[in-house]
């Protein structure tokens, strides 16, 4: 297991070098100067101190092996656009937020998505099952931006229970995590009730009900178990799209995470925080993916880390 983790860890840091690398120079091709805006009023000998603060003066080449020196200083340097505000500030104080909300509707959406999948699973053909895939069907086809708009049309505009958007109450939480847990609870319905029915045609629970075991044992002993890998497939992912995934839900909803961040970034083309949300990002996907395999082997007795494979 220790050769096999030194190995991802290497893969890893080739990964992460060729994303920032490739983003980079991505991000510096696009037309145009990001400071063209600012400085343009400011007199000459001011505007080349500016350009040269932030290295906007030498090569792209020379830019991008100063920004991979910083970066192994853990150095993601200052905002282009926010005057005195640092980049990895800024992911420090804005991706606690995203994670908050993204993480009460991963947890209730994985919950509420499991159990359906079950249920569906166990009531093959009825009418559960038949109710559950048309609202997994639903929560997976609907753009989340119809989503949203309808929840403020409804909660908001018609009833009045909810803000239609802001930050800084308990009760501003309640549509986002709403919204982001009908795709989670559609998406987890759909793969536990597919797993559960191919695990319910396996010659060993068929064993199991000849000798005589109960409905619930083979199915919390046996069944559950060897049905839950997609799931924690599913959710491994889903926790990197805690603060990926919910790009438009925060711009809708005036929810200052690190995605609104991420968007406003772009729009205004701040290199240097496109640049740090990119390498966030990236560390947070290569990570999970290695603890995902780890997990395999905790899960799955049949998978063993051995002769390369």
């Amino acid at each position: 297991m220790a050769k096999y983790i030194v190995k991802r860890v290497l893969a890893m840091l080739l990964t992460l070098f060729v994303v920032v690398s490739l983003t980079f120079f991505l991000v510096h091709a696009i037309p145009g100067d990001p400071l063209a805006s600012m400085a343009k009023a400011l007199p000459q000998q001011t505007r080349e101190a500016y350009y040269a603060r932030y290295g906007l003066d030498k090569p792209v080449f020379e830019q991008y092996v100063l920004y991979m020196k910083n970066l192994l200083r853990l150095d993601l340097g200052s905002s282009l656009k926010f005057a005195g505000r640092s980049v990895g500030g800024t992911i420090a104080s804005t991706a606690p937020i995203s994670g908050l909300v993204g993480g009460i509707a991963l947890l209730i959406g994985t919950a509420v998505g499991v159990l359906l999948g079950i249920l569906a699973a166990l009531n093959k053909g009825k009418w559960p099952d038949q109710v559950i895939r048309v609202v997994a069907i639903l929560g997976t086809t609907i753009p989340v931006f119809v989503l949203i708009s309808l929840f403020q049309l409804f909660f908001a505009v018609k009833m009045g229970w909810l803000p239609s958007s802001g930050w800084g109450k308990p009760i501003h939480l309640v549509m986002p995590v709403m919204v982001m847990c009908i795709g989670t609870i559609a998406t987890y319905s759909r793969y536990v009730r597919t797993s559960m029915l191919e695990t319910l045609d396996q010659d060993y629970v068929l064993t199991a009900r000849a000798k005589g075991l109960s409905e619930f044992k083979i199915v919390t002993r046996h069944v559950l178990r060897n049905s839950l890998m997609p799931a924690v497939t599913i959710f491994v992912s889903s926790m990197v799209g805690i603060f990926t995934g919910a790009f438009i839900t925060e711009q809708m909803f005036s929810i200052p995470g690190i995605g609104f961040y991420y968007i406003t970034s772009i729009n205004q083309r701040d290199y240097t925080m496109v640049m740090g949300t990119t390498v966030f990002y990236a560390v947070l996907f290569i990570v999970m993916q290695m603890v995902l395999d780890i997990i395999y082997t905790l899960i799955d007795p049949r998978i063993r880390v051995a002769g390369g494979k």
